[in-house]
């Protein structure tokens, strides 16, 4: 089962959605507070289930409603995903993957983990 690490930064609080693993399957933007944060964990719980896939690596490809994970290549050509909810914000991005395969998987991976995903707060 996978887990939303919440932890703070220099800058404020941000969450890694975690494989059972332990690898980061998803990360989010920096919230200026703790309660911003865990409001972001709670849509991609709400979100991520049920989003639509939409590869934005291929030609005329189709745009999908809201909540949806789109995939694109970065500037270094690797691919990666954002999640974003039903009003259009990002709330979590993926790393870089090297083929579309592992890419697709890490987009099944945050759908199957962050439904019932526990949440870890982590003091340092």
């Amino acid at each position: 089962m996978g887990k939303f690490v919440v932890k703070n930064t220099a800058t404020g609080v941000k969450f890694d959605l975690k494989a059972s693993n332990g690898e980061i399957i998803a990360t989010s933007e920096v919230y200026t507070n703790e309660r911003n944060c865990m409001k972001g964990v709670a849509s991609v719980q709400r979100n991520a289930p049920k989003a639509a896939v939409e590869d934005q690596t291929v030609e005329n490809f189709e745009t999908k409603k809201h909540p949806k994970f789109e995939i694109y290549a970065d500037k270094k050509g690797e691919l990666r995903f954002r999640l974003k909810a039903t009003n259009g914000q990002i709330v979590a991005v993926s790393e870089g993957y090297k083929s579309m395969a592992a890419c697709v998987n890490g987009i099944e991976s945050v759908k199957k983990n962050a439904a019932d995903g526990k949440i870890e707060r982590v003091t340092e």
